[in-house]
């Protein structure tokens, strides 16, 4: 059914969604993008899923926007560039409102784009091991889209510790921001994941939707503007000529200009 995720829902109505381009560290391409969009509008409207876990396959749950699908952006017509900056945010939105729980089993690291999905997770659980970073402006870009997001996760104070230097956390830090919920052993993984499943299971899916809904309309849900103005600002990104000079020293194996 789908060429870039798997999807296994067991007995119980547990749906485990798998980002599934091991090749490519499960980097968001159009494909991906597009396939993402479609499983959170299947699984929520699935009346026998009560919960979604999203995982990635392989040794990275997801190192952010495939380079190759950014570089193709860049050199498309503005038509395109603004289409494409839409669909990834209206992928990241359906999944953040997806009327079933979504915990996030991250089994491995995570970068720019992948930080996002995470963030768009009601909970998620990561390996000790793993390492993070928003890493957009190491190639001229920002963490445009995802941005909504990862703020109402960490915080305004929280996210500015690490939105715009690129560096590289790990999962102690990634709890203390509050992008975590916890972070175990590899080993312990599974079963920290089935913790965060069992009690939805005498839950009433309905009430736990309506109580989804409810958290994110007055937590103050991300609305139509800051993500019109994140689409512009990526748009912007991609049109500008530090983004050029970062993607292509990242093809070319070089250091970008502004790296001392």
């Amino acid at each position: 059914m789908f060429r870039t995720l798997t999807l296994e829902t067991d007995a119980r109505g547990v749906a485990t969604l798998t980002l599934d381009r091991v090749e490519k560290h499960n980097a968001l391409d159009a494909t991906m993008i597009a396939e993402l969009s479609e499983a959170a509008a299947k699984l929520g409207a699935d009346q026998a899923v009560r919960v979604v876990v999203l995982t990635g396959a392989g040794a990275s749950f997801c190192a952010g926007g495939d380079l190759g699908w950014m570089k193709a952006q860049m050199e498309a017509e503005a038509e395109t560039r603004a289409r494409e900056a839409g669909k990834l945010a209206a992928m990241l939105g359906a999944l953040n409102r997806m009327p079933k729980p979504l915990i996030g089993r991250v089994q491995g690291q995570a970068f720019g784009g992948g930080v996002g999905m995470m963030a768009v997770c009601d909970v998620a659980i990561g390996v000790a091991e793993a390492r993070f970073a928003l890493t957009e402006t190491r190639l001229g870009l920002i963490p445009a889209t995802i941005g909504p997001y990862v703020l109402a996760r960490m915080g305004e104070a929280n996210a500015r510790r690490v939105f715009m230097s690129g560096r590289r956390f790990d999962a102690a830090e990634a709890v203390s921001l509050g992008l975590l919920a916890r972070a175990v052993p590899v080993e312990a993984l599974d079963a920290a994941i089935e913790a965060e499943v069992t009690p939805y299971l005498s839950c009433a899916p309905e009430a736990v939707a309506r109580a989804k809904a409810l958290a994110l309309h007055l937590g103050g849900a991300t609305g139509p503007e800051p993500i019109a103005h994140s689409v512009a600002e990526l748009v912007a990104c991609w049109e500008g000529a530090e983004a050029q000079e970062g993607v292509s020293a990242f093809f070319a194996r070089r250091k970008p200009r502004w790296v001392i």
